[in-house]
């Protein structure tokens, strides 16, 4: 497995991630951002709006508890770890080009999400399942096409993911307070199984309660941290700007040159906040919403909220820590999580010991959680009955508890691959079906404009085909908002 490991799938991800991933999720990007009019700022604040406005639901869950499942998976150790990495072999500058790649990839998460709702089918028992494996099959054709985006999903988000983060959460805990791994595994199992047996709506419940809440103590312990030390604020913006266009270099600060900055700052922002890798339109489409660009600018502020705010707090944390704990010019000292922790401990004392291991606990375990939602809605699209999926619950507690006992790297190198290889399927799609996306927002706009609540009617949409199915068939009687929430 090892020679397989570092000569096969080492290799293979490697081009996949530096060379094809990158450019084309970039590229996507700004093509949709272009397409949209800069969607992402022309409707920043309707994001918002309709974030306060998105709480209650019918048939499917509601809008903010889809914005919170997706959050639960964009949001893990990565943005606690991941950050503090690119900073080490990227230096300060790939803070700002993590902030670029989130922009643009606001609008591909926009358009995603926004098919994800248009293409969604009704499940048994009245709520909805969508996502790329959907609107591949009901969008292009293809069955295949979805099928294989179905299997890598399920694969990569159920099974591999879910050990990594269960990896996570044993060496936190083993780090900080000396805990077995057997106590840990047997902890997850114990708190994970009643919560995957109530399906998607009982983590939708649990994510919309816990996520906000962990969110907004890590970014008020950045600002903490920031306030204590807002001297060194103005400083920090410079090496940011700096080291980004290669000021930094030139002055004789980092060494590793605008091409590391860009690059990994680039790989930072687009890793994290999943826009383009055919995850969030998962959930984004399972939301009862009366018209799918409501969706849509919901997960595209999911977007905002993991990069702009959860890792630039990480960043923060770390850059306004002084010369003793990160230093640009010699930035391999420390890395990961590691920095991260040391940064805080600096700035707060050794009690935020405590405070971080809950955080990167709740973190973890929520991408468990929102990682499962993926991997049960397309079990759905394969045909899956409730006894297989209910096997397929039992295959997760398994995966949680080997990641738990095990180190996984050739789990996680394998996961890489296929994560690539399904954004790779994703994007191909959403550049193919990005008409219906447009055609949606054009329809969305023209409601808008009356001073009326949007509600899409498959039949007055405009649409550039036939949609199929009653979801989005005909206008709700007597009401000018559809089926669930305005």
């Amino acid at each position: 497995m090892e020679f397989f490991q570092e000569h096969v799938i080492g290799p293979v991800s490697d081009v996949l991630y530096s060379y094809v991933l990158v450019y084309l999720l970039v590229a996507v990007g700004i093509y949709f951002t272009i397409r949209t009019r800069c969607i992402q700022i022309r409707y920043f604040p309707k994001m918002l709006r309709q974030l306060t406005h998105s709480r209650t639901h019918g048939e499917g869950i509601s809008s903010f508890q889809a914005f919170c499942v997706g959050l639960a998976s964009r949001v893990g150790t990565g943005n606690i770890a991941g950050v503090a990495i690119a900073l080490t072999v990227g230096g300060p500058g790939s803070i700002f080009w993590m902030w670029v790649v989130a922009a643009i990839g606001m609008a591909t998460a926009f358009i995603e999400a926004t098919l994800g709702q248009i293409f969604k089918v009704r499940a048994d028992d009245g709520s909805f399942r969508g996502g790329p494996a959907f609107y591949i099959q009901r969008g292009l054709g293809s069955r295949t096409g979805g099928i294989i985006f179905a299997v890598l999903l399920i694969f990569t988000f159920g099974i591999a993911f879910n050990m990594v983060q269960a990896n996570a959460i044993s060496a936190v805990l083993d780090a900080s307070y000396a805990v077995e791994t057997g106590w840990t595994t047997v902890g997850l199992i114990v708190l994970s199984a009643p919560v995957l047996f109530g399906g998607v709506k009982r983590v939708a419940r649990i994510a919309e309660v816990v996520l906000p809440l962990m969110a907004v103590a890590y970014a008020v312990l950045a600002m903490v941290i920031v306030a204590i030390n807002i001297d060194y604020l103005p400083e920090v913006l410079k090496e940011i700007i700096g080291g980004a266009f290669g000021l930094t270099e030139l002055a004789g600060g980092f060494a590793g040159g605008i091409a590391a900055a860009m690059l990994n700052g680039v790989k930072r922002g687009l890793f994290s906040n999943e826009a383009g890798m055919g995850s969030a339109p998962n959930v984004a489409a399972t939301a009862t919403v009366s018209h799918p660009v409501k969706q849509g600018l919901i997960q595209s502020l999911g977007v905002f909220v993991d990069t702009m705010i959860i890792c630039t707090a990480t960043a923060f944390i770390i850059l306004v820590s002084g010369p003793d704990i990160y230093d640009p010019s010699t930035p391999t000292r420390v890395e990961g999580a590691t920095l991260t922790q040391a940064a805080i401990s600096d700035g707060l004392g050794s009690w935020t010991v405590s405070l971080m291991t809950v955080l990167v606990f709740v973190f973890a375990f929520s991408s468990v959680l929102g990682n499962y939602v993926y991997a049960e809605i397309n079990l759905f699209f394969l045909g899956a009955k409730q006894l297989v999926i209910n096997v397929f619950r039992v295959l997760v507690l398994i995966a949680i508890a080997i990641g738990a006992l095990a180190e996984l790297i050739a789990v996680w190198a394998l996961a890489d691959v296929a994560m690539g290889l399904m954004a790779l399927v994703n994007l191909v799609a959403i550049v193919l079906l990005g008409k219906w996306a447009f055609a949606a927002i054009k329809d969305f706009h023209r409601q808008a404009e009356t001073g009326t609540d949007p509600v899409f009617v498959a039949d007055e949409a405009g649409l550039p085909g036939t949609l199929e199915g009653d979801i989005w068939l005909r206008r709700p009687a007597g009401s000018a908002v559809g089926a669930g929430d305005g």
